[in-house]
Parts: structure tokens; C-alpha cells; sequence
């Protein structure tokens, strides 16, 4: 099949969260699997064409929007592991050329016209499959960044040849961005104006919401586990009032999880060259190094029993800080250290701040993002932790387990899918699980944690058995892979 995969990040070339990585990671795979992908992203700023040896392509794309058109350019590259997935950049420098990619440094927010950029972006994929002749199978889309490439597609190229008839996938890596707008920005879209009335695909509690379109629109609409596929459309809580349009798509056997995979390219401490030293199952010796340079680099007392605590994350409530926060005190009185690596809410910046300073030789605070020490930290830490509101899949906590770094998480979404409770009278478990959303419930579980580790047997098989398993993408492409196949099949139809 011929894939034409959009999505605004894509690793290795943009990066933000694990929408890139997912993006990068199944796009490779799927191409091993024996199929034709072209993969699609903005050309920010922060991507350098040169180190990826980009090609300026002569078309320069008219792409209608509202009443009028925008020019955009092309750049074609390749994709590092694999040169037989085209990659290509849609540049449009008033749009792309800027400092960030979602937040302005200046502000601290978003940019104000996200709308627009993303749909701009959108609709010049579709020009440039016609341009170039791609003939897709199936489009797959992601996020509400390119939702608004599904409402293109029905609304203006139904027709058009070697595209009107492709299949849709549009995948939910978190439903928790609905790139909301006013309907008053419809026509500057170049859709009507009166397109949002109460029971419309337009309307949503009086907005138009991009992620709501992508589902409505889409042949096949896929989440990033099962558990978040099954809360999502079945809870208010975890659907935000999208929870009775993605049920109706699960009643027409539409709506699916299929679990993120790991890149183990990339992801592996036997071959992971940004660690100082590389172990595995046969000789972790490798790990006791890692975690010497990870308290050294953090101003850590290296000779500290305690275990060391990582969290890798976006600052952000939906992750659970506002748990960590209200029991940061009783965690560090267990005799854990914590070192936090990660960017967000401004409150958290100043309360990870506040504690590194009250408590300097138990709590690091690296504010920033930096890929090298987030392997570090994965390799280094003694456990990982995770204790999201929601989670649709996570890749952190499968990371973890891979370096030998136990999880623990809230039983929500992916996490609940990949992580099982230690018990220790069966011998059995991979990391350490709550069910309720309370910094007591959080607690409870750090303290059978620390207990845990205080058994140096029991530590050795919780380690091993998370080790051993495979989250590779083998599965889990093989599964998009039939996604595409049923998408295409409902298209020709």
C-alpha cells in the first residue's frame, strides 16, 4: 500500500513529545513491513536541511485557503534509518519560520493562529499528493493538527484522481488538545460560515473543534491504547464531551487502540550510545555506572543508598504533579531522592525549583529539555514515575522497563496496559501500580516501592521480568498495517 502519513512533530527532525516518536518510529517500520510511506511535516525553524540533507524541491505550491492562496515550498529528504520513507517539509515562513514550534519563548504560549498554520499545513499535504502524484492508499493523520486534512479531503477532492478515493486513519495520541476555534474563522479556512449548528460535525458546545473533525471525518479513528480507546468513549471524564461520538464510532467497529511500540534502536541500554556505559540482562554492571554519572551530573551524593527516583515529563497537571507537589514532602521521607527532568506550567518550574533548594541533596531539578540526559535519567534511576490523571499511552514507563528502571504508575490509559502490580508472594509483577487518583493512593504505592527495593531479591526479578518484555513496533505496526488495509477497503467501497 502507499501510506501519506502527516503529522506536526516527527522525530528525529522535530521534537516536542512522543507524537514524534511515535510518528518517526511507525512510519519506519511500516516501510519495513514492504509498503510505500511518504511522511509529511512543517519545515520549522529549529529543522537543519542540511544535516539531514534535504533537497529544495522547483515546485512552489498555490494552496487555496479562505478567498485567496499561499504559496508553500517543498523540501524532500529521507528518513535516518531508513531511506525508503520519503520525508517532506511544507515551508511556509510565516507560519513555520519561527523560534518555536507550538509555544512563542517570547510569551510562554501558543501562537495565537495555530489554527490556520495547521490548516495551511493540512491542506498543502493534499496539493503536494496531487502535485507529485502519490496516489495514496490511506492517509493517516494525527492530532488536531491535521484533522483539518480529512475535511479537505471529503469537502474538495472527492474527485480528484489518485486521491479522492484514499482511506482515512486518524490517530488520538491525546484528546486533551481539541484545537478549538471560533466559528467566525470557518470562511478564512475556506469552509461556510454557517457550517457549525447544533448536531454538525462543526459543532462543539459552540466552538468548532479540529480533533472532533478529524473523528467525524476519518474511515478509522485509533487511539494509542486499548484502555484509553475504551475511557475515552465510554467516560465524560476522559471523553470531554466527544465521549458519545467516538462510542458511535466504537458501535460501528471504527474506533480502535492500537499500543504505541518502542523504538529499541534508539531505546535500549545494551545499544544506547548517549549513556556512559551500556548493559543488559547478562552483565548490569553497565547500570551501577549509569547511575554514578546520572547523581554526579544532578549534585547527588553519589554513595547514597537511597533509591534514585526519575520522572521525564511535560510539567503539566495532566501528568500528576499537582500529586507530586502535595506529597513531595513524605516521598523524600522515605529516603528516595528525585530527579525531574522536563519543561511546562510555570508552577511547576517555580515549586521543582523551590524543592531542589529546600532539600539539595535529595532533589535535582533540570528545567529544560535535553534528549541525552532524559536517556540518562532512564538509565540511571532505580524507578521511574508516572502518576498521569490520564495517559493514552505513555512511552516513558515501556523505556523504563527496558532499563532495568521500575515504574510506577496510575492505573489510566497505556500505563495500565503495559505496567502489572509486583506481588510479591507470586513472585510476579514488572513495577508498582494505583488505582485512585490521590496523592495518598500515589504515596502508598512509592512506600511499597521503597520497600521493594530494600529486598535485593525480590528488586533483581522485578528488574529482570520488566527487561525481558517486547514493546518493540513489530506488533503493533503489524496492526496499523491492517488498519490501512480495512481504511482502503472502505474507501474503494
Amino acid at each position: 500500500m502507499r501510506i501519506v502519513m502527516a503529522s506536526a512533530e516527527v522525530a528525529p527532525f522535530a521534537r516536542v513529545g512522543g507524537l514524534s516518536d511515535v510518528a518517526g518510529a511507525l512510519s519506519k517500520a511500516t516501510a519495513a513491513a514492504g509498503h510505500e510511506v511518504s511522511v509529511f511535516l512543517p519545515k520549522y525553524r529549529s529543522i537543519d536541511v542540511d544535516a539531514f540533507s534535504f533537497v529544495k524541491l522547483d515546485e512552489v505550491l498555490s494552496v487555496p485557503m479562505g478567498d485567496g492562496e499561499e504559496s508553500v515550498e517543498l523540501w524532500r529528504g529521507t528518513m535516518p534509518g531508513n531511506d525508503d520513507v520519503a520525508v517532506y517539509l511544507i515551508g511556509h515562513d510565516g507560519y513555520f519560520d519561527r523560534e518555536g514550534i507550538y509555544i512563542d519563548p517570547a510569551t510562554k504560549h501558543g501562537y495565537p493562529d495555530e489554527v490556520e498554520r495547521y490548516a495551511l499545513f493540512s491542506r498543502a499535504v493534499l496539493e503536494t499528493a496531487v502535485e507529485l502524484d502519490l496516489t495514496p492508499d490511506v492517509l493517516h493523520l494525527n492530532d488536531h493538527h491535521t484533522a483539518m486534512a480529512a475535511v479537505y479531503l471529503r469537502e474538495f477532492y472527492g474527485g480528484v484522481e489518485g486521491l479522492g478515493g484514499a482511506g482515512v486513519i486518524f490517530s488520538i495520541h491525546n484528546l486533551g488538545y481539541l484545537g478549538q476555534f471560533d466559528p467566525s474563522l470557518l470562511p478564512s479556512l475556506g469552509l461556510p460560515a454557517d457550517a457549525c449548528v447544533p448536531g454538525s460535525p462543526f459543532e462543539y458546545f459552540g466552538t468548532v473543534s479540529t480533533l472532533k473533525l478529524g473523528i467525524e471525518f476519518a474511515d478509522y479513528v485509533n487511539t494509542v491504547s486499548e484502555r484509553y480507546a475504551e475511557e475515552i468513549s465510554s467516560s465524560p471524564e476522559f471523553g470531554l464531551g466527544l465521549e458519545g461520538v467516538l462510542a458511535a464510532k466504537r458501535d460501528a467497529g471504527r474506533l480502535l487502540g492500537i499500543l504505541n511500540g518502542v523504538d529499541y534502536s534508539v531505546w535500549d541500554p545494551s545499544v544506547d550510545e548517549l549513556i556512559p556505559a551500556r548493559y543488559s540482562t547478562d552483565d548490569m554492571s553497565g547500570k551501577v555506572v549509569c547511575r554514578k554519572a546520572l547523581l554526579e551530573r544532578s549534585g547527588l551524593p553519589v554513595d547514597a543508598d537511597a533509591p534514585v527516583i526519575g520522572l521525564v515529563s511535560r510539567l503539566a497537571d495532566q501528568k500528576g504533579f499537582d500529586l507530586l507537589r502535595e506529597e513531595a514532602d513524605a516521598i523524600l521521607a522515605t529516603g528516595a531522592m528525585l530527579v525531574i527532568l522536563g519543561t511546562g506550567q510555570q508552577e511547576y518550574h517555580e515549586f521543582f525549583e523551590g524543592l531542589a533548594e529546600k532539600h539539595p541533596s535529595e532533589v535535582a531539578a533540570h528545567l529544560t529539555f535535553n534528549n541525552e540526559l532524559a536517556h540518562l535519567i532512564e538509565a540511571g534511576s532505580d524507578m521511574f514515575l508516572m502518576p498521569s490523571r490520564y495517559e493514552p499511552c505513555g512511552l516513558n514507563q515501556m523505556y523504563s522497563l527496558r532499563y532495568g528502571t521500575v515504574p510506577v504508575v496510575r492505573a489510566t490509559g497505556g500505563l495500565a496496559d503495559t505496567v502489572q502490580d509486583f506481588d510479591p508472594a507470586a513472585g510476579t509483577g514488572t513495577g508498582f501500580v494505583f488505582e485512585e487518583y490521590t496523592a495518598s493512593a500515589m504515596l502508598e504505592c512509592i512506600e511499597r516501592a521503597v520497600a521493594a527495593y530494600g529486598d535485593e531479591s525480590a528488586w533483581a526479578g522485578l528488574v529482570s521480568r520488566g527487561m525481558a518484555l517486547d514493546y518493540s513496533w513489530g506488533a503493533s505496526a503489524g496492526k496499523y498495517v491492517e488498519l490501512y488495509g480495512r481504511a482502503r477497503a472502505v474507501a474503494v467501497a
